[in-house]
């Protein structure tokens, strides 16, 4: 379901004092299916370093991941003074490679896909995937369930194309975090399985998302060229674990 995301929306501090999350299980990262670089597929550049940055930074020194970012993010300030669409087009995909790299991404595992932000061909993007996808390995990719509608049409894609390869979805939150709330029934919380981060995970995590500069800063002084991760947002990506729901 599509929702407006509009407002300050939750608090960090009421997801900060759930006590669900420390119940969850661990992510198992000593499966066999994590001895091979998982896709990693985000609608927007910087959705994979938003939900999973610190997961993929900590499979730097083994299997590594391999990212497939579906737009450029080319709509992020619609109504800029200072940039246009192409212009940031070109900005948000040279920030995915400098925020990747700080992941242990080297460019060459970087695919930017160029679909329209906001106009995700669905059906062109399960046919992409399925190319790249194969029998047990991860394909971790925003969760079907998220609001937004790029990250629905991705989700839905990568779940489509982990149908047809035997390949297997893992999802994640983003903006479930804004609109929801702790023990929101409208959230698979039964699914949820926690990726607890080392100390240098969450660093390069941290310095990952501070990489993307036209969205954690203003562009101008311009309400249209306000920062589109501002503090209150990006608290609830600095959490000492990440959340990943499993099928």
């Amino acid at each position: 379901m599509v929702r407006p995301i509009v407002g300050a929306g939750t608090d960090e501090t009421r997801w900060r004092t759930w006590t669900a999350p420390a119940t969850w299980p661990t992510l198992a990262l000593e499966d066999p299916a994590w001895s091979s670089p998982p896709l990693v597929v985000a609608p927007h550049p910087d959705d994979e370093v938003l939900g999973v940055g610190g997961l993929v930074a900590m499979l730097a020194d083994g299997p590594g991941a391999e990212i497939a970012v579906v737009t450029d993010g080319e709509a992020s300030h619609p109504g800029s003074t200072v940039h246009s669409r192409a212009e940031l087009a070109a900005i948000r995909r040279a920030e995915t490679v400098t925020a990747c790299g700080l992941l242990g991404v080297a460019p060459a595992a970087i695919d930017h896909l160029g679909h329209p932000d906001g106009g995700v061909d669905e059906a062109a993007l399960t046919d992409t995937l399925t190319a790249r996808l194969t029998p047990g390995r991860w394909c971790v990719t925003t969760w079907r369930g998220d609001g937004h509608p790029d990250h629905e049409a991705v989700g839905r894609a990568a779940a489509a194309a982990c149908r047809r390869t035997g390949a297997m979805l893992l999802e994640f939150p983003v903006w479930t975090w804004h609109w929801a709330e702790p023990d929101d029934p409208e959230v698979p919380w039964h699914r949820a399985r926690r990726v607890d981060l080392t100390g240098a995970a969450r660093s390069a995590k941290r310095d990952a998302i501070d990489a993307f500069r036209s969205q954690v800063r203003p562009l101008g002084p311009d309400p249209a060229d306000a920062a589109i991760l501002p503090p209150h947002v990006l608290a609830r990506f600095a959490r000492p674990y990440e959340t990943v729901l499993v099928p």
